[in-house]
């Protein structure tokens, strides 16, 4: 994808000495001065190789709609070599402050809220694995105390330790705007609307933004074995650090030769709502053997008594298959809100059961051999 260049392709960053300009996927053109470096998306254009100073000016894409199976070339291949991940670099009181790249909607019009893909500029500085978390700390006086900040807010991050431009330097957020509906009335109360959700999806390029940790190992994704087979569950924005996992299988030319399978199952309420779709539909036709995509769309699709078809339906539905490779040391992630889990447990203790199994000593066995990965809130 990045040693040569076809017409009418929507191209990403050219890199030329301290400057380089970088696309945004959807975004109108601006332009944006960030730490000394001009962000500048570009826009669709025939070009042709001869025309492009390759040598001074390697192409990398910012979405896999434009990815061949070609992977990516990153930088700087240090963040390969670390033996344990970065941890709580910035805390609290003593913040790394990062500036706004990008705000997107990710989400159609029909979707059910509103859900943003924010990319932030942490300048090498705040070095992340896949499946980790930052902290954002939003402006302004804690309502509760008086004088203090706002309390930390934890997002899973939707980018490779690479970023979004595979160059160190950026993390990417997967965020749904939080907005409180007066169930009397029927009308917004902004008063009662999430602080930190509304601030990362109203802020602009080049907006400030505190950041701590990194932090978190529990959905840290296990490289041992490069031809092991990880199943994702996630509804909503819980396919955040999903998105991380599979750019790293499929997009980018690390140090992780990926031969497995990566099987993901996304639960949202519509079309509409559905994230990243357009990567993980590419992934499905460059890598076929690899990679599985399930979607459980509840206001769209029915599951087999008729009701709505929920994430823990799709699971059901493949229970045989899933089992079968947890018994052959399969990885079993989940992700999302925490009322998602009572309803996965209880399918898979029933479907355990229809197996003559104990799902609790299957349950136990799982967490022993560290396979069993939950991340909810």
């Amino acid at each position: 994808m990045t040693h040569a260049v076809v017409s009418k392709v929507q191209v990403g960053a050219f890199h030329g000495g301290s400057d380089y300009s970088k696309r945004r996927s959807t975004l109108e053109p601006s332009s944006t001065r960030i730490h000394n470096r001009i962000w500048t998306p570009c826009l669709k254009s025939d070009f042709k190789v001869k025309n492009l100073q390759l040598r001074a000016c390697p192409i990398v894409c910012y979405s896999v709609k434009q990815a061949t199976t070609h992977k990516v070339p990153v930088s700087p291949l240090e963040l390969e070599q670390a033996k344990e991940p970065p941890m709580h670099l910035y805390k609290n009181k003593e913040s790394y402050v990062g500036t706004i790249v990008s705000v997107e909607r990710l989400v159609g019009p029909n979707a059910t809220g509103e859900t943003c893909h924010i990319v932030i500029d942490h300048g090498g500085n705040v070095p992340y694995w896949e499946g980790q978390s930052y902290g954002i700390i939003p402006p302004g006086e804690n309502p509760k105390k008086p004088g203090a900040p706002h309390n930390v807010r934890l997002y899973s991050i939707a980018s490779t330790r690479y970023g979004d431009f595979f160059d160190g330097k950026t993390a990417s957020l997967c965020v749904r705007r939080a907005v409180y509906y007066d169930p009397e009335t029927g009308k917004e109360d902004p008063s009662k609307n999430g602080i930190c959700s509304n601030f990362l999806c109203n802020s602009k390029p080049g907006d400030n933004v505190q950041i701590t940790g990194p932090s978190g190992k529990i959905l840290l994704l296990p490289e041992e074995d490069p031809n092991a087979t990880h199943i994702m569950i996630a509804t909503g924005t819980g396919v955040a650090p999903y998105r991380g996992y599979l750019r790293r299988m499929f997009m980018e030319n690390v140090s992780l030769r990926f031969g497995g399978l990566a099987w993901l199952f996304l639960g949202v309420a519509n079309t509409d709502s559905l994230l990243y779709d357009h990567e993980f539909n590419k992934y499905l036709i460059d890598y076929p053997d690899n990679f599985r995509y399930e979607k459980a769309l509840s206001r769209e699709h029915k599951n087999k008594k008729g009701g709505k078809m929920y994430v823990q339906d799709k699971i059901e539905e493949y229970s045989d298959e899933i089992f079968k490779l947890l018994d052959n040391g399969a990885h079993i992630y989940f992700c999302g809100l925490k009322g998602m889990m009572p309803g996965i447990q209880d399918t898979l203790k029933r479907v355990a059961e229809q197996r003559g199994e104990s799902w609790d000593a299957k349950l136990s066995q799982l967490k022993k051999n560290k396979q069993w990965h939950v991340e909810v809130y």
